[in-house]
């Protein structure tokens, strides 16, 4: 894994940028290349991020947005750290579990920050990339996003709590239908199933969800962050506990014979053959 401790962002290696203006804070994804995909270093340096503008009295609300043809395809898979390694199959779980329960900490700073907090979300949206839009207190799809939570078909499990706040938002049901699945939906049906709030033709998402930040960030901060706090706190009332099962349900798949054989598969291009071990 990364050096978790450091509070220092490398140049070169950014794979966020923040840029505060006018009440509004905008945290950008600029790995455009890798199609945004996510990584142990993208966790850390959103908790960074997040905690400079928890502590911002001039920051009012908050876009989460991305450069290029993808909002986050998912994990990165060539990114340096992306293995966790152990003296024993035991450790090695162990290490993963307290590894995402670390990563469910730097989610929660961003899902928990005091300012309200729009997604703007275009092309692939896809596994931690639809679990971290999922954060956002309102989404705003562009008419070309996918959507999907596809990890049980590489063999691990939803690990960031997407299915937890789908079930929240869209019911017990379709959280299970599309976290079993893998299945890939469309922008207008994740408007159906209240997934996003919003969408619109790709070329006014940017306009769009800055404008509807600037109308947020236009009221009574103390009103708006109030509400926050108590939807959250009704909604969310029994997501910390099933966190902690999320995240030993995904150390154990992440450690499994079936994860090997369901990224094999997928490098292979072939369909996987999962054993249940």
């Amino acid at each position: 894994m990364i050096d978790t401790i450091s509070t220092e962002i490398p140049e070169g290696e950014e794979r966020i940028r923040l840029e505060v203006a006018d009440g509004i804070a905008v945290l950008t994804l600029c790995r455009p290349d890798r199609l945004n995909g996510w990584s142990w270093e993208s966790s850390r340096q959103l908790g960074l991020y997040a905690d400079r503008i928890r502590f911002d009295p001039a920051v009012r609300a908050v876009l989460l947005r991305a450069e290029g043809r993808a909002f986050c395809a998912g994990i990165d898979t060539t990114a340096p750290g992306g293995a966790v390694t152990g003296r024993s199959a035991a450790e090695r779980t162990r290490d993963y579990y307290e590894g995402i329960r670390w990563v469910h900490e730097r989610f929660a700073v961003l899902a928990r920050l005091p300012q309200p907090l729009v997604a703007a979300v275009q092309g692939y949206c896809l596994g931690f990339g639809f679990e971290l839009a999922l954060m956002a207190d309102v989404r705003v799809a562009a008419e070309d996003a996918v959507f999907a939570l596809p990890e049980a078909r590489l063999g691990v499990a939803v690990d960031a709590g997407g299915d937890l706040r789908i079930a929240r938002e869209a019911g017990a049901g379709w959280a299970k239908y599309l976290a079993l699945t893998g299945r890939r939906i469309d922008a207008a049906t994740a408007e159906r199933l209240n997934l996003v709030q919003l969408v619109v033709p790709g070329e006014e998402l940017d306009t769009a969800s800055r404008a509807l930040v600037a109308e947020i960030a236009a009221n009574a901060p103390l009103a708006v962050q109030g509400i926050k706090r108590a939807v959250d706190a009704y909604a969310d009332a029994a997501l910390p506990a099933a966190l902690d099962r999320v995240a030993m349900t995904a150390a154990l798949t992440l450690t499994s014979d079936d994860c090997r054989e369901g990224y094999g598969a997928k490098a292979d291009r072939r369909p996987p053959h999962f054993k249940g071990t």
